[in-house]
C-alpha cells in the first residue's frame, strides 16, 4: 500500500495497477502543501488529474474514510472543456469510490435539466466547465456556499479561451476560506495575476522533470515538397499502421479537406471540429476508444482535453504556431511509460519555422524524408512475415480443405493470393516526389535509413521520351506512378526527368530499359495514347523550345514566352550561350530598319 494516502484512496490506486507515484503526484502529498494553496505547472500526460484528486482528499474527507450524505458540493474542479471535464468526473470516481462520494458533472452541451435534478440530490464534488457552472450558480441551481476546495484544471488554456471573467466570477461566489489548486502547463503572467489574486500564501510545485519535456516520445521532422502534404500523410499513417493516431491541423476547412481524403483512401476517420454537437463529438471519440476508428483529425481548440488510451502517434498536418501547442500536442501521446511518436510534416517553404518553434521547445527532432511508397511496401511485408497465423500449426479440421488448396492451385499460387488479399485490405501508398535537401542537423538519409540516391550520380542509363510536357499539365507525381504500375519499374529504377513544353525526357537505368521497352509493348504507348521514344545518348536540353525569358523582357498579353527566334539579335558564343554586349546594353536589331541620322544642323 502506498504510504501518505488516505486508506480507501490508497486500496483504489493498488486496485487500478498503481506501483508508484509520478513527480507531481508525489509532490502534492508534501507535508507543506497538505492544506494549502498550490500552483503547480505539470505537463500533459504527468497524472495532474489523480495528483489533484489525492491533494482533495485531506480537505475534503479531514479524519474521516468515507464521505457522508452528499448535500451542498465539498469540492469544485474546473475544466476549459467538455472532453476534459467528462474525463475528469470518470478519473476522480474510481478514485474515490470507496469513499461513497457523489460526484456530479455541470458541461456545455449538456442536458441542463438533468444537471440541475442530480445538484438537487446533492454531490460532494461537482466538476463542470466555466461557462455551465456560471449559469448554475446564477439560476440559483448550484450553491457553492460550502466548498472547501476549488481546483481549476488548465488554468492557462482557460484564459486562452477567454474564460477569465467566469473563473472570476466562481472564484468571487465562493467562500473566502477555501483550498485554491491551479494546475497549469506553463505560468504566463496572466496565471502568476491570477493565482495572486485569488490564492493565499501559494506553494509553488514544479513537477520534476519538467525540464526534459516528453521523454517517451520520439520527434520526428518530415521534410517534403509543398504539394505532397497529404500524400505524406497517407505514407506514414501506413508505415506506423498506429493503433491510434491522431492528426492535426489549425483549421476545421483543414479537418474537412483532410476526413474526405483519408475516407476516400479507405482509413477509418473520425473529425473533431468546433461546429460539432456535443453528441457527434461524443460519438466519434469512442469510436477511437472501442477500435472502430483509428485516426482522429482535430483542430487544438477541439482535442483540448480529449485522452485516448494507447495513442501511439500523433501527426501534425498543419505545423504547430508555438512550442506550448508542439506540446500540447504531442503530450497525447507517450503516457505512462509507453512510447510514442510525433511527426511534423514540414512543407519546404516552412523548414525555417519549423526549426524556430523546435528550438523554443528545447526538442531535437530527426529530421528526415516522409517514408516513400518502397519503406512502406517494405514495412507491410515485414507485418505480414511476423504475422503469427503464418506459425501456426495446421489444425486437425483445417487440414483436409488445405490440402485440396494446395492441390488445386500449388503453393506459389496460393502465397501470391494470400499477398494480394492481405494487400487490398489496406490503402496503396503514395509516390512522393524530392523536396529539396535535409537540414545541416539532420540525417543525411531516407525515412527507411538507407542513404539517399544523388540522382546526378545514377549510373548506366537509357533516355527516354514522352509525348507530354507542361502543356499536358504533365507533373512528375504522376508520371512516377504512372510509369511503376504500366512499365514494370520500381521508383529507383527512374532517374531524372526533364520537363519541356511538349514532351518529358525520362532517365530509366540500363539494366532495366529492355524490360521498360517489354512492357510498353511494340506499339510504343502508355495509357493509350501516350507515345514513348529512345533517345541516343542524352537529350539536347539547352535546344528545347523553351527558353526563360529575358527578366527585363515580359511576354505580349495572350501570348507564350520569346523563343529564340523571337530574338534574332542573340548572338551565340563557342559555348552555346547568348553573347553579353561589350557596352552592357542590347545590340541593336538588324531587321528593324535603320533610324535616318538626323543632319547637323549649320553653325
Amino acid at each position: 500500500m502506498i504510504e501518505g494516502i488516505a486508506p480507501a484512496l490508497a486500496k483504489a490506486l493498488e486496485k487500478r495497477g498503481y506501483l508508484e507515484l509520478t513527480a507531481v503526484q508525489k509532490a502534492v502529498l508534501e507535508p507543506a502543501v497538505k492544506q494549502a494553496d498550490a500552483l503547480v505547472s505539470a505537463q500533459t500526460g504527468s497524472g495532474k488529474t489523480v495528483a489533484f484528486g489525492l491533494a482533495l482528499a485531506p480537505t475534503l474527507l479531514g479524519e474521516a474514510e468515507r464521505f457522508g450524505q452528499a448535500q451542498a458540493p465539498l469540492g469544485l474542479v474546473v475544466a476549459p472543456t467538455r472532453e476534459l471535464a467528462l474525463q475528469v468526473a470518470r478519473e476522480l470516481s474510481w478514485l474515490y469510490e470507496q469513499t461513497g462520494a457523489t460526484i456530479a458533472t455541470c458541461v456545455g452541451g449538456m442536458d441542463m435539466r438533468s444537471e440541475r435534478r442530480t445538484l438537487e440530490r446533492g454531490a460532494h464534488i461537482v466538476v463542470g466547465t466555466p461557462g455551465r457552472l456560471r449559469d448554475h450558480i446564477t439560476r440559483g441551481a448550484l450553491d457553492i456556499s460550502g466548498l472547501t476546495a476549488v481546483v481549476l484544471d488548465e488554468a492557462d488554456e482557460m484564459l486562452d479561451l477567454g474564460f477569465r471573467e467566469d473563473l472570476e466570477f466562481i472564484l468571487g461566489e465562493a467562500p473566502a476560506e477555501r483550498r485554491t489548486l491551479m494546475f497549469s502547463a506553463t505560468v504566463p503572467r496572466a496565471i502568476a495575476t491570477l493565482a495572486k489574486k485569488y490564492q493565499h500564501n501559494a506553494v509553488r510545485i514544479e513537477a520534476a522533470g519538467e525540464a526534459k519535456q516528453h521523454h517517451d516520445i520520439e520527434y520526428r521532422a518530415l521534410l517534403v515538397a509543398a504539394s505532397d502534404r497529404d500524400n505524406a500523410i497517407v505514407n506514414v499513417l501506413r508505415f506506423y499502421e498506429a493503433r491510434n493516431a491522431i492528426v492535426f491541423c489549425n483549421t476545421r476547412a483543414a479537418v474537412n479537406h483532410l476526413t474526405a481524403r483519408l475516407n476516400n483512401r479507405n482509413f477509418s476517420v473520425v473529425a473533431l471540429s468546433g461546429e460539432l454537437s456535443q453528441n457527434e463529438r461524443s460519438h466519434a471519440l469512442q469510436a477511437m476508444r472501442d477500435g472502430r476508428a483509428r485516426v482522429c483529425i482535430a483542430t487544438d481548440v477541439a482535442a483540448r482535453g480529449i485522452d485516448l488510451p494507447g495513442l501511439e502517434l500523433v501527426i501534425h498536418a498543419d505545423l504547430p504556431t508555438n512550442p506550448d501547442t508542439l506540446l500540447h500536442r504531442s503530450g497525447r501521446t507517450g503516457r505512462a511509460g509507453r512510447k510514442g511518436i510525433s511527426a511534423l510534416i514540414v512543407p519546404h517553404p516552412a523548414r525555417r519555422r519549423c526549426e524556430r518553434v523546435l528550438q523554443a521547445a528545447r526538442i531535437a527532432a530527426e529530421w528526415a524524408r516522409p517514408p516513400s511508397a518502397e519503406d512502406v511496401i517494405a514495412r507491410d511485408n515485414e507485418r505480414m512475415l511476423a504475422d503469427p497465423a503464418l506459425s501456426e500449426p495446421v489444425g486437425e479440421s483445417e487440414q483436409e480443405f488445405v490440402t485440396t488448396l494446395l492441390e488445386k492451385f500449388g503453393p506459389q499460387q496460393m502465397a501470391a493470393a494470400y499477398l494480394r488479399q492481405n494487400r487490398s485490405s489496406r490503402s496503396a501508398p503514395e509516390y512522393l516526389s524530392e523536396s529539396g535537401p535535409l537540414p545541416a542537423m539532420g540525417k543525411s538519409a531516407n525515412h527507411a535509413g538507407t542513404p539517399s540516391r544523388d540522382r546526378d550520380d545514377f549510373g548506366d542509363s537509357v533516355w527516354f521520351s514522352l509525348s507530354v510536357g507542361r502543356k499536358q499539365n504533365a507533373e512528375p507525381r504522376w508520371l512516377i506512378p504512372m510509369l511503376c504500375r504500366t512499365a514494370d519499374l520500381t521508383k529507383r529504377e527512374i532517374g531524372a526527368i526533364r520537363m519541356q513544353p511538349e514532351e518529358t525526357f525520362v532517365q530509366i537505368a540500363a539494366n532495366s530499359a529492355d524490360s521498360f521497352l517489354q512492357a510498353i509493348g511494340p506499339q510504343m504507348t502508355i495509357q493509350g495514347n501516350i507515345r514513348v521514344a529512345m533517345v541516343e545518348g542524352e537529350p539536347d536540353f539547352g535546344r528545347s523550345a523553351y527558353r526563360t525569358p529575358r527578366p527585363d523582357k515580359k511576354p505580349h498579353r495572350g501570348k507564350g514566352n520569346f523563343t529564340g527566334k523571337d530574338k534574332p539579335w542573340e548572338a551565340k558564343s563557342k559555348a552555346g550561350k547568348p553573347a553579353k554586349p561589350k557596352s552592357g546594353k542590347k545590340p541593336a536589331n538588324p531587321i528593324a530598319p535603320a533610324k535616318p541620322r538626323k543632319k547637323p544642323k549649320s553653325s
